[in-house]
C-alpha cells in the first residue's frame, strides 16, 4: 500500500512539473503579447498625438489668416481717403509764401462753440476734425 502511495505521489509530482511548465510557456507567451500589444499601443498613441498637434496646426493656421484679414480690412477703414488730408508743413510753408492760404481750424477756436457738449463729446468732435484734417493744433 506505501508503495501505490509513493507511486500516486510521483505520478502527482510529473503531473504537476508539466502544469509548472505549461504555466511557465503561458507566462512567457503572455509577457511577449504584453510587449507587442504596448508597441502596438505606443503607435497608435503617436498617431493621435500627429493628429492632434496637425489639427491645432490647421486651426493656428486659419486663426492666423483671419487675424491677417482682419488686420488688412481695418487698416483699409482706417483710412477711407486712401491717404493723408492735410499738408505736409513745408509745402503749408511754400504755398504762404506764395500768397496762398490754407484755412484750418485751431483746437482753440472751437471750444466756445462746444461748450454745450460735454468734454467727452468735445473730445471725440476734436479727434474726428483731427483725423479728417480740419483741425490743426498749436502749441
Amino acid at each position: 500500500m506505501e508503495k501505490d502511495k509513493v507511486m500516486d505521489l510521483m505520478e502527482a509530482t510529473v503531473r504537476l512539473e508539466a502544469v509548472a511548465a505549461a504555466l511557465e510557456e503561458a507566462a512567457a507567451t503572455l509577457a511577449e503579447r504584453q510587449v507587442a500589444l504596448a508597441a502596438e499601443a505606443q503607435e497608435h498613441v503617436g498617431r493621435i498625438v500627429a493628429t492632434v498637434e496637425s489639427q491645432r496646426e490647421l486651426e493656428l493656421e486659419r486663426r492666423l489668416t483671419e487675424a491677417e484679414a482682419k488686420i488688412a480690412e481695418l487698416t483699409a477703414s482706417a483710412a477711407p481717403g486712401g491717404g493723408r488730408k492735410t499738408l505736409p508743413a513745408g509745402m503749408a510753408t511754400m504755398l504762404a509764401k506764395q500768397g496762398v492760404v490754407v484755412e484750418s481750424m485751431e483746437a482753440g477756436a472751437l471750444d466756445g462753440a462746444l461748450a454745450s457738449l460735454s468734454i467727452e463729446q468735445r473730445i471725440a468732435v476734436k479727434a474726428e476734425l483731427l483725423r479728417a484734417g480740419l483741425l490743426s493744433v498749436n502749441s
